[in-house]
């Protein structure tokens, strides 16, 4: 598998203060979308997240977001090293993602940016 950068998630109270100070550090702008309840913007290699708790929740286990060349690639890898699929791949408009647990405990999302 090719990984290409490394996403760090960061849950916040008030995405748009967090947002400011990120776009500030970083000299990215902020690009935002939504994943279910949370609303997300990326900022340069960081991940901003604010939401319903719940989901929060869920979210804060993953430990980073890894960009891959190939979702079906770093399956076949995870696999053959032990790792745990927790969700997915699932394919989207605009690439695939996974969630997997490595096996030192380790939780991760993989994806590309593959048209689905």
């Amino acid at each position: 598998m090719n990984i290409l950068g490394t996403s760090l998630r960061v849950c916040v109270s008030d995405l748009e203060a967090a947002i400011a100070v990120y776009e500030r550090l970083t000299g990215a702008e902020a690009q935002r979308f939504r994943r279910g309840g949370v609303s997300v913007a990326a900022v340069g290699c960081f991940f901003l997240m604010s939401g319903p708790e719940a989901e929060l929740s869920v979210l804060r286990n993953i430990t980073a977001t890894l960009a891959v060349t190939d979702v079906d690639e770093a399956l076949a890898d995870l696999l053959a090293v032990g790792a745990q699929i927790i969700a997915g791949p699932v394919r989207t408009p605009i690439g695939s993602n996974l969630v997997a647990r490595h096996p030192d405990g380790s939780v991760f999302e993989y994806v590309d940016r593959r048209a689905g």
